[in-house]
């Protein structure tokens, strides 16, 4: 497998690591959004949401809880956007799981990939019954 993650996890390519435990690591983007922006990761390959276990993710939730703080403290942003993104039409590049953590400020550019129009309450509500039935119970 030839992920620059993983690559990263075993030492084997350079990263800013901001923060590590057991199961997660946390490391500057090498094409920042803005000033700040930090990727978590699992340390384990996991391709994408659809692979993740539940205790990965809520590993990565709390290492990007953490770190979102520590931006908040060092930098001061005006907000912070959390990103995932899975698959190619998502905007995925690397495919290894990944949580981007955006510092944002208040003129820098950034906008919605979408435009929020309102929806069809009919469809909203087909949509959300075809959701509930594929829900698996913990």
């Amino acid at each position: 497998m030839d992920c620059i993650f993983c690559a990263i996890v075993e030492g084997k390519a350079p990263a800013e690591v901001v923060y590590q435990d057991e199961m997660t690591m946390a490391f500057m983007d090498v094409n920042p959004a803005n000033a700040g922006h930090t990727l978590v990761i699992p340390r384990k390959h996991v391709p994408d949401i659809f692979a993740i276990d539940e205790e990965t993710a809520a590993a990565m939730m709390r290492t990007a809880v953490r770190v979102a703080r520590a931006i908040e403290a060092a930098l001061r942003p005006d907000g912070i956007n959390l990103i995932q993104a899975n698959g190619r039409a998502a905007f995925q590049s690397v495919f290894h799981s990944h949580l981007h953590i955006i510092p944002r400020w208040w003129g820098d550019g950034i906008t919605l990939p979408w435009r929020p129009k309102p929806g069809d309450p009919a469809a909203i509500q087909t949509t959300a019954a075809r959701i509930r039935a594929h829900i698996e119970e913990p």
